[in-house]
């Protein structure tokens, strides 16, 4: 089972600021260096809260291609990238082109979205999100392992189009997609390499999605066994700082969390992504310490 973990784009909860690329860089190179498998970074625009000051966040796809260049390794992915942020077949063509820059370590992450306040502020339209996001994957996905498509649809067309160069790998990068209700699980069933659900801080937690998820393969004539399962899981150690926002979350001494992890790989999770908190290098060193005893055994 691989193991990654989120790279930090936008506010980091101990100053409540966006962190330099500089910083990016750093705490990309030290997951690196402690041998996780991949880094992960969120695609949002903006974040706005109820009572809160307007959040920013850095462009992701911008950033990965720097952080493609600053490592050697690691693989890299988004999670997710917003369908509805790109025109469809120029998202293609920029995942094609960062394989390329990364040496064929990208993994393209989809979804499509649901933090409305970036949507209005950005001019990106709100309605029909699943109905945008399959025709996207009518677009991308065909794109990305044949090289071409020929599409129209309601909302986006690609007419006579072509994936000139095609980067490192004939099938392009794997496609993975995030979502959860019959519609959006029946898509990932038709489309995708890998599934991620989120966030989960314990292996019976997740039992629920991953059966939906297996009953909408079922219901495509896919055998859930060809579908990689990721699982994002929350990790925080509130001895070292500010604990988690995201509610329960997974701590405790490296043997604990080891033996989490192991939970989560008996579910038959192939990749764990996780955000630990507080965002330290501390707390990576820490978690970095648990993944070497799942890896011990």
């Amino acid at each position: 089972m691989k193991i990654g973990a989120v790279v930090r784009l936008g506010p980091v909860p101990e100053d409540g600021t966006p962190p330099s690329y500089a910083a990016i860089r750093e705490m990309a190179r030290r997951m690196e260096a402690a041998g996780l498998d991949s880094i992960w970074v969120y695609d949002h625009l903006l974040y706005r809260w109820p009572g809160r000051a307007p959040d920013g966040i850095w462009e992701c796809w911008t950033m990965l291609a720097a952080l493609a260049e600053a490592t050697q390794r690691i693989q890299l992915g988004t999670l997710v990238a917003c369908s509805q942020f790109r025109n469809p077949a120029l998202t293609a063509k920029m995942a094609a082109t960062l394989d390329e820059v990364s040496g064929g370590r990208l993994t393209l992450g989809l979804g499509a979205g649901w933090h409305q306040p970036e949507f209005d502020a950005f001019g990106f339209p709100f309605d029909h999100r699943v109905s945008r996001f399959e025709e996207a994957l009518q677009i991308i996905s065909p794109l990305l392992r044949n090289g071409q498509v020929d599409f129209a649809g309601k909302y986006y067309a690609a007419r006579n189009c072509e994936l000139i160069p095609r980067g490192p790998r004939p099938a392009g990068p794997p496609l993975l997609l995030a979502g959860k209700g019959p519609r959006m699980l029946r898509l990932v069933a038709r489309y995708a390499d890998a599934w991620n659900t989120a966030w989960y801080a314990s292996p019976t937690t997740a039992q629920e999605s991953i059966d939906e998820m297996q009953a909408a393969c079922e219901a495509e004539g896919r055998d859930p066994a060809t579908l990689e399962l990721t699982i994002s899981v929350p990790v925080s150690f509130p001895d070292l700082g500010t604990g988690s926002a995201r509610g329960d979350s997974l701590g405790g001494p490296p043997q604990k969390i080891a033996a989490t992890l192991r939970g989560f790989e008996a579910l038959g999770a192939e990749h764990i992504m996780v955000e630990f908190a507080p965002y330290t290098p501390e707390a990576l060193d820490r978690f970095a310490e648990a993944v070497r005893v799942f890896r011990e055994r």
